[in-house]
């Protein structure tokens, strides 16, 4: 398939499914290009999409490609859509933060961190699918072990694990937050880190932002609204 019409067809099945999509999902749509072709087609296309200053990036996250519109531009795409993206509360922020670093970890261990009961929290976590439940750990009474999602990579724009931010990246997303939050969460209790906890986990909730950390993919129109 000739390069240009590849990349066309690419873009399209990447807009309409308005999530990250794998090579290999794109495969099967496609039928006939190699795996390999459409992996330099797609590299090409984020190329482009960066040198030509347009509104959207193609950006590799959670395991596949999506476009995603400019972080710089959320605040007219939020106006548009009329909606805020989703924010997590500080004890659902610092809890997933502790388990990103830290999974697979049980609810006993993740509690010890944090220093207080986390059961509503870990269902509220489950049910946006931010995290799962990644088995047993072979310990009395094997407790559950929990783990983040794709969706917890695609929610923050990371490509996989290894994108979570480093202590100098933390530092800067702290700043921005303690910026961008007029108060505390109305009914919130904060509560002080243990005093023998690594400095890292002091405040995990500093480590990843409340808010979506990449601007929100390209969405179509929804025709019933």
């Amino acid at each position: 398939m000739e390069e240009e019409r590849l990349k066309s067809i690419l873009e399209s099945l990447l807009f309409a499914a308005g999530e990250p999509v794998s090579v290999a999902r794109l495969q099967a749509a496609l039928e006939d290009p190699p795996r390999g072709e459409i992996q330099q087609a797609l590299t090409a296309m984020s190329a482009e999409f960066a040198a030509q200053n347009r509104g959207l990036r193609l950006e590799e996250v959670a395991g596949g490609f999506q476009l995603r519109t400019l972080k710089e531009h959320s605040a007219y795409v939020r106006r548009l859509l009329a909606a805020r993206p989703p924010r997590l509360s500080r004890p659902l922020l610092e809890t997933v933060a502790i388990i990103a670093y830290r999974q697979p970890i049980t609810r006993p261990e993740l509690e010890q961190l944090r220093g207080v009961d986390s059961g509503g929290v870990l269902e509220t976590l489950l049910e946006r699918r931010l995290i799962k439940i990644a088995g047993r750990k072979e310990a009395p009474g094997r407790p559950l072990i929990y783990a983040t999602t794709p969706e917890f990579l695609e929610t923050f724009g990371l490509k996989d694990l290894d994108g979570l931010p480093d202590l100098k990246e933390f530092q800067e997303i702290e700043r921005a937050v303690e910026q961008a939050e007029a108060g505390p969460v109305e009914g919130v209790e904060t509560h002080p880190p243990d005093a023998g906890e690594p400095s890292e986990f002091a405040n995990p909730a500093s480590h990843l932002d409340s808010e979506t950390s990449a601007a929100p993919p390209a969405q179509k129109p929804d025709p019933g609204k």
